[in-house]
């Protein structure tokens, strides 16, 4: 059993290093160690955890999510999906490995990283700031990747939140694993569920210990599941540490958009529950990721409804579409409301993209 307090991460490069002297090529070696060093830190840990006590620690807590995968994962075969992800988590652990970043698990196309446990440092908000950002540079990458397969791209938001858990072993004698727990875990994945595609959102605790090396946007007061108190959220716009980065931005009322007048249908979200109450609103624009909608009802930034849009005007039938609500303003006919769609089955996007492009070619 290894002694408390030894270095897991030392001795998980040690042993990769020792794999790599065995591997006649640059190109293997390398490989091998992007695939095995945070395997080999996990196993070490597992196997002097059952006698480990848990433990308060602070750590900073990066999640991360794809946007709109359960509609991927209706349109495209199972096969095609489990390569898309094996695709994503590669390049996605290639990042946080570089990082430092210690992978607590991977749950369907979410990826929950530690900073701070099992190894804590004094850069450990700077190293997960930094990773997000990383990240969200690495999808472009990713995304023209797919594109020459013939594939969607893919949209990630990511949440981060720093604070006290407890960490430790949680299994049984069949199945034992490290992990950490409580209220700033599920914090984090509030915070997560709050962002858009592309963006990265940090918590008031991280951003209090960031804020020398970071830049955002305007903080919003926003409320989550468990929280009597409207949490603050800034949107990450750039790092200066280790070096300048900026999270590339993917705005959606920049995609080309057309005027529209056209009725739909919403239920808001209550959690993840659609509630029973139906609006009636007006679309008065439309883009490839996003619309302009006349509500009768104030609606929350950073609230999510589920809309029935008639596209009988684009060339089909009706389609269900998930969307966040990411400005509003009140207008002389209604409240004015900038929608990101967030889920929407493929058809449904092809059918928007082309009919925005017919309407944009005869202008």
């Amino acid at each position: 059993m290894l002694k408390k307090g030894s270095n897991y991460k030392e001795l998980a490069e040690s042993i990769c290093s020792e794999v790599q002297s065995c591997l006649p090529t640059q190109f293997e070696r390398s490989a091998a160690k992007k695939v095995l060093l945070g395997k080999i830190e996990k196993l070490l840990l597992a196997s002097d955890i059952n006698d480990a006590a848990p433990e308060s620690r602070s750590v900073t807590i990066l999640l991360s999510d794809i946007r709109g995968f359960t509609a991927l994962a209706e349109t495209f075969s199972a096969l095609t999906v489990m390569e898309l992800l094996n695709r994503y988590f590669s390049r996605m652990t290639e990042v946080i490995v570089q990082h430092g970043g210690t992978i607590d698990k991977l749950m369907g196309d979410s990826i929950m990283v530690l900073f701070g446990a099992p190894q804590s440092g004094v850069d450990d908000v700077e190293r997960a700031i930094a990773c997000a950002v990383e990240m969200q540079r690495a999808m472009s990458e990713f995304n023209e990747q797919n594109l020459a397969l013939g594939l969607p791209e893919m949209f990630m938001g990511i949440g981060i939140n720093t604070g006290q858990v407890m960490a430790g072993s949680l299994g049984s004698d069949h199945h034992r694993e490290y992990t950490v727990i409580g209220d700033e875990v599920n914090l984090t994945s509030r915070i997560e569920a709050q962002s858009l595609r592309g963006q990265i959102l940090i918590s008031e605790n991280t951003y209090r210990m960031a804020k020398s090396f970071v830049l955002v946007g305007e903080p919003n007061k926003v409320r989550v599941k468990g929280k009597k108190e409207a949490v603050h959220l800034y949107d990450l716009m750039g790092t200066t540490r280790p070096r300048a980065m900026t999270v590339p931005r993917r705005e959606i009322r920049k995609s080309p958009r057309v005027a529209i007048h056209m009725p739909c249908f919403f239920h808001r979200l209550v959690g993840k529950q659609v509630d029973s109450k139906e609006f009636q609103g007006e679309v008065v624009d439309l883009g490839y990721n996003g619309l302009l909608m006349v509500s009768p009802i104030m609606l929350e930034p950073f609230s999510e409804i589920k809309m029935q849009v008639s596209l009988q005007l684009l060339g089909t039938g009706t389609t269900d579409i998930y969307a966040r609500v990411v400005k509003v303003d009140q207008g002389e006919n209604g409240v004015l409301c900038s929608l990101e769609f967030t889920s929407m089955d493929t058809a449904g996007q092809q059918t928007i993209k082309q009919f925005v492009d017919n309407q944009l070619y005869q202008s």
